[in-house]
């Protein structure tokens, strides 16, 4: 099993959420979360005066997949979250040791 983490940005949410749904993902995670990465925030504008964000609003989706199916939710999951743009984020993939059902006691796999 591996758990894929993705940092996207926040108004893919739903569309990533969409697709992985229609690839047969019954359960993830998702929080709002924030951050920044090669692009260091961003510069905005308020009431004539220049600041710089230096943590930007992103998302976090995390699902936990069979061995096998890593590869096509990864590909999955990249054609709905980019945009092409700086920021697009970033998808890891961990090695899951084990899961556990809790209502039914249900462990590895059979627990997804």
């Amino acid at each position: 099993m591996k758990k894929i983490e993705v940092i996207l940005k926040p108004f893919k949410m739903e569309e990533v959420k969409t697709a992985l749904s229609k690839a047969g993902v019954q359960g993830l995670t998702i929080s709002e979360i924030r951050g920044f990465g090669r692009q260091r925030g961003h510069k905005e504008r308020y009431r004539g005066s220049e600041y710089t964000v230096e943590l930007v609003p992103k998302v976090k989706m995390e699902v936990a997949v069979a061995d096998n199916s890593v590869s096509s939710i990864v590909e999955v999951i990249l054609k709905s979250a980019r945009t092409g743009e700086l920021g697009d984020g970033k998808i890891f993939v961990y090695p899951l040791e084990g899961a556990v059902r809790i209502r039914t006691g249900e462990q590895g796999e059979a627990a997804l």
